[in-house]
């Protein structure tokens, strides 16, 4: 039993994880969006914040940490009927139906708007939602993917200190956010909004991923030829 609860709360902690850093992505794509739309007449949360450029540091962040987030969920759980990826593209289908059908915006644009819509952000949270699911079943997807994936790790392998040094300056800018936007609300408490409480929360998650994944080595451990890599892990 105990065995059973470890397993699965280190598969549900993965997806956790792995859904955060699509989040943080989420919001920084709609800010950059919004910081393109005004240039240069918005700056995003200054003086705190010295350039609405910078939240391109923070995708850069996200992507780095979802392999080591991946890597917490490398267990065995099998199945229910299907792999779960086939539940997080169905869970993307019916988002993208919820998005076209209770929205008045489009699907390529629900992620560069800002918006407090409910029926929008329902939809952006179960996309997001199953596309979790999906990342973290990638390899079993299909043998082009896997493929993929394995030419990916070459090339992350030859690269490996370099990612985590990256890892450790990306965990370094999170936190660097986290102050600034923290900073931004105390002396602009208009702007406390849930997006904004969300935004502060998912970036804390971010410089923790990061500095937990530098600190277990995991891209200086990875590993190329193996199935998997970070099994211990």
């Amino acid at each position: 039993m105990h065995r059973a609860i470890s397993i699965y709360g280190r598969k549900i902690f993965s997806i956790f994880l792995i859904f955060n850093a699509l989040l943080t992505i989420s919001c920084a794509v709609g800010i950059l969006s919004g910081f393109y739309a005004a240039y240069p007449y918005w700056q995003p949360f200054a003086p705190y914040i010295l350039d609405g450029n910078l939240f391109w540091l923070l995708i850069v962040a996200s992507i780095v940490n979802i392999f080591p987030a991946a890597c917490v969920g490398k267990v065995h759980t099998g199945r229910l009927w299907f792999h779960h990826y086939v539940y997080g593209f169905f869970v993307m289908v019916l988002s993208a139906v919820w998005i076209i059908l209770f929205t008045s915006v489009s699907l390529l644009s629900m992620f560069f708007i800002n918006t407090t819509s409910i029926s929008v952000n329902i939809g952006r949270f179960f996309m997001i939602g199953g596309l979790s699911l999906v990342l973290d079943d990638l390899p079993d997807v299909h043998k082009v993917t896997f493929r993929g994936l394995q030419w990916l790790k070459g090339k992350a392998c030859q690269a490996r200190r370099m990612l985590h040094a990256a890892q450790l300056v990306l965990g370094s800018v999170a936190l660097y956010f986290v102050v600034g936007l923290s900073l931004f609300l105390v002396d602009n408490p208009q702007w406390i909004t849930p997006a904004n409480i969300i935004l502060i929360e998912t970036l804390v998650v971010t410089a923790i991923t990061s500095f937990g994944s530098a600190m277990g080595k995991i891209w200086l451990n990875l590993q190329l030829g193996q199935k998997d890599s970070c099994a211990k892990h």
